[in-house]
Parts: structure tokens; sequence; C-alpha cells
């Protein structure tokens, strides 16, 4: 499955409402389940970031649809990209003149 990173930060409800946050990535990972998606890893952070995820979903609507939804529970905002694995690498620059 492809997969994506996300950087997530807090907006000041997250903030507020930090206590919760171990609570709220159970949510992610089960929502993500449901949506035939896996959560490798969720990793808080110092820096411009609060939150970093590795995501695996079936396709870029899959993850779209993901992403948004947790952002609409309003206690992150994200970035979400599309990554490539070593090999998925080679394969696209395999390509290349």
């Amino acid at each position: 499955m492809p997969l994506y990173v996300a950087l997530a930060n807090w907006t000041d409800q997250g903030v507020k409402n930090v206590k919760d946050t171990i609570k709220r990535a159970d949510a992610f990972v089960e929502a993500a389940t449901k949506m035939n998606c896996r959560v490798r890893e969720i990793l808080y952070t110092m820096g411009p970031h609060d939150i970093v995820t590795v995501i695996e979903a079936p396709n870029d609507e899959t993850a779209s649809k993901l992403t948004l939804a947790v952002g609409m529970q309003g206690s992150i905002r994200t970035l979400s990209m599309r990554a490539y694995t070593k090999d998925e690498m080679a394969k696209i620059i395999a390509g290349l003149p």
C-alpha cells in the first residue's frame, strides 16, 4: 500500500486538551483501520511540528479522507505527503533518461 507522512500541529483546542492526546491517537488508529489504512507510527516531536505519523492507505483519496476526518475534530491541523520507499524510488528513477 502507498505510504503517507502527515505532519500535524495542535490547534488551541488540541493544546487545551493535550491530556487526551493518547486517547485521540488511539481513536485515529481505530478510524484508520476502519478505512482500510494502517498507522505505522505516531511520533510526538519537538520543533515546527507536534506530531508525525506514517500511514499506509490504499490510495490518495482514502489518505485524504482520513486526514480530513481527523482534522474535522478540531484538535490538529495536518500537512500530508505521499512518501516512497527505497524500492519504489528505484522503480521511479529507473525510467529516467
